[in-house]
């Protein structure tokens, strides 16, 4: 006996309305624990979409935060040049301030984050209103 396909699964855990194919597929999962299972898993998945409220959406990051995002996209990918060393010292020991080599990167990952918050955001509000 095949088992139930994936988008019937969730159309059972959606609780849309029934179709002829319903008989068959709650026989299987009778019989079979894996499809069981599968739609116990989007059920449940199902249940806390539509349990959340308003408090449990993000917010909107604040206006600093996409300061530092805009001003990690902005700036060069080449790493900072190395500090000056005194002459009459080593170099592991010199006074000067170590200098930081940024990732290529960090601003593509950092941009990256914050798009897939939005995107996380917009997905929330969309399943809410609906």
């Amino acid at each position: 006996m095949p088992h139930v396909d994936p988008a019937h699964l969730v159309e059972l855990a959606l609780g849309n309305g029934t179709t002829h194919d319903d008989a068959g597929a709650l026989r299987h999962l009778a019989a079979c624990g894996r499809c069981r299972e599968e739609l116990h898993l989007m059920t449940r998945v199902v249940l806390a979409a539509r349990g959340v409220e308003e408090p449990d959406l993000p917010s909107a990051p604040p206006a600093h935060v996409w300061q530092r995002i805009t001003q990690g996209l902005s700036e060069p990918d080449e790493p900072a040049a190395p500090a000056p060393v005194d002459a009459g010292r080593h170099p592991h020991t010199a006074s000067a301030a170590p200098h930081r080599v940024r990732p290529r990167t960090r601003g593509r990952r950092t941009a990256g984050a914050a798009l897939g918050l939005l995107a996380g955001a917009a997905v929330v509000r969309w399943w809410r209103r609906r």
